[in-house]
């Protein structure tokens, strides 16, 4: 539709400079001591037409060429930032490789780049989560490494940026949920409980975080704790209805088994019947 508008358009104009020209007699005259210029009325538009078009033409160049060092300066930032999110890329591959001291290095390339984009000006919109993702991968690197040490070092990076206004929320519950499933392969129950009551009441509740902490108070031997956890699985359906039951009655077992006497017994049965 807007092609057939255009061509209208032109064919009207067209039309409308050919009666104006045909029937034009007019004639223009230009003194210039001791000269004199006669020329059309029709030449006069043409040439004032061409010289328009000619200083268009002029500004828009010059307009381009003043514009040429900030291009090429937004190019150079595209490229870098293009070439982080390759290193990114490239470390979540080799981690998911189980290349873990590539996916590292790859991580570090990444966080160094985007460090040298802040200093030269170039701070990407995302970038604090960029560099905190590149940290949480090379931290998971490490934990794979057994290199503790670096490990904590790269998340407490990661979960420093991931507290700044330009994140998101869910990337500081992220980590959190990552530390405290480390702590578990640690052996370390009371710090993946510690780290799970950092998360906000609706984290805390989602399925991953309650399987995480039913695994780490079970580790803990803390029996009640263990089974409430259960019980609220089982109601968001994070097991099948025979699984549930087999879990709870393991864990009641569990419980009654770490009784010795009769007032805990008691106890213990009266949170059965609540």
């Amino acid at each position: 539709m807007r092609t057939t508008l255009w061509l209208a358009g032109l064919f009207a104009a067209a039309v409308a400079l050919a009666l104006f020209a045909g029937e034009n007699q007019g004639t223009v005259t230009l003194f210039w001591p001791p000269h004199r210029i006669d020329m059309s009325v029709n030449l006069v538009v043409l040439l004032l037409l061409g010289a328009f078009a000619l200083l268009y033409l002029a500004l828009r160049t010059w307009a381009v060429l003043l514009d040429l060092p900030r291009q090429a300066r937004r190019w150079r930032a595209q490229q870098r930032e293009r070439a982080a999110h390759e290193e990114l890329l490239d470390a979540l591959v080799q981690l998911l490789a189980g290349r873990y001291v590539r996916a590292r290095k790859a991580a570090e390339g990444a966080q160094a780049r985007q460090v040298a984009m802040d200093a030269a000006g170039e701070a990407l919109p995302h970038g604090a989560t960029l560099r905190a993702v590149a940290h949480l991968i090379a931290a998971e690197s490490a934990q794979a490494l057994q290199q503790r040490d670096l490990r904590d070092a790269q998340f407490n990076q990661a979960l420093a940026l991931a507290g700044g206004s330009d994140t998101t929320p869910e990337l500081r519950e992220g980590l959190l949920l990552r530390s405290a499933r480390w702590a578990l392969e640690d052996r370390d129950a009371a710090g993946a409980l510690a780290r799970l009551d950092e998360l906000p009441q609706g984290a805390a509740r989602r399925t991953l975080a309650l399987r995480t902490k039913l695994k780490a108070a079970r580790q803990a031997g803390r029996g009640a704790q263990a089974l409430d956890t259960a019980r609220l699985l089982a109601k968001h359906r994070a097991f099948s209805v025979e699984a549930a039951r087999s879990l709870v009655r393991q864990l009641v077992a569990e419980q009654i088994r770490d009784t010795h006497d009769a007032h805990q017994l008691q106890a213990v049965w009266a949170e059965l019947d609540a």
